[in-house]
């Protein structure tokens, strides 16, 4: 091999002999309050998230949603060349700043966010939802009030996967169609205004089967407000922040799994990940 032939080897290997290759994992990508996830093996070939949909107060089960919603501006800080993180940051009508930092992996997405109240007033953000829209890995059409993906789409009730719809369904409520699922500890009062479902989920899991059952998209945050499917070919766990006293800051985080259909190892991953839901689940 000649000197030059050599040398370029070595740039080879330096710089790109150990760089990830497009399949190697996810990537993202965020605009127009849109976070967009892609995978090479991604059922549907992407995921988008309306990131975020909406700052909440509490009191909200039975009241018109646009007196619910804070409003807020979110912005694009930085997303890294191979774009693995981005980071963001949202500024919500009564001073509140939250910082994202939103990381892929192989077969996951990381979110940490940390929310702060600079001002010198209380803050009635209560809880916020990021909107995981499903349809194309369902495959099913984006239509409003769908409700043709309900039975691809699971929780856990009594400690087992439930494919949705749950029995009993709930029907009445502000807003319809759709399904919010509560957390025991959380005021009855204070989530979406849609049909309150009765039950109790086990785990803040909620997740569906892509359209062959071949892989699975779920999503959870700590803490939680609730899970929540409607409105939208969508899924929801809505992190909970539970109001900013003036100069309190709050951490939450969260994951989006997309993974092969392999329940077990789906649950045990998620318990590694969030070991609180796992001890109030045993309580």
């Amino acid at each position: 091999m000649s000197k030059f032939a050599h040398a370029w080897l070595l740039i080879f290997v330096f710089f790109g002999g150990n760089s990830r290759g497009a399949d190697d994992g996810l990537t993202l990508d965020w605009a127009d309050d849109m976070l967009t996830v892609r995978g090479a093996e991604v059922a549907g070939g992407a995921i988008e998230i309306h990131y975020l949909e909406a700052f909440c107060r509490p009191g909200s089960t039975d009241r018109d949603w646009k007196r619910t919603t804070i409003p807020h501006r979110t912005v694009l800080i930085s997303n890294d060349p191979d774009r693995r993180t981005i980071k963001l940051r949202s500024t919500l009508e009564d001073g509140v700043i939250c910082d994202h930092t939103i990381t892929a992996g192989r077969d996951e997405v990381d979110f940490r966010l940390t929310a702060r109240n600079p001002t010198k007033r209380t803050s009635l953000a209560h809880w916020a939802q990021p909107c995981v829209r499903v349809d194309k890995f369902t495959g099913v059409k984006s239509e409003p009030n769908s409700e043709a993906y309900l039975n691809q789409c699971f929780i856990f009730i009594d400690n087992k996967l439930t494919r949705l719809p749950t029995r009993p369904w709930a029907t009445k409520a502000r807003y319809v169609p759709g399904q919010v699922w509560r957390p025991a500890d959380v005021d009855r009062d204070d989530v979406n205004p849609r049909p309150l479902s009765p039950l109790t989920p086990s785990n803040g899991l909620i997740g569906c089967f892509s359209a062959d059952e071949s892989q699975i998209l779920a999503t959870a945050w700590e803490p939680y407000q609730e899970l929540f499917q409607g409105v939208i070919v969508c899924i929801h766990s809505d992190f909970r922040i539970a109001g900013l006293e003036p100069g309190e800051t709050k951490s939450v985080r969260g994951k989006l799994y997309l993974v092969p259909a392999d329940v077990n190892a789906l649950v045990k991953r998620y318990q590694t990940d969030f070991p609180e839901h796992v001890k109030s689940s045993k309580q």
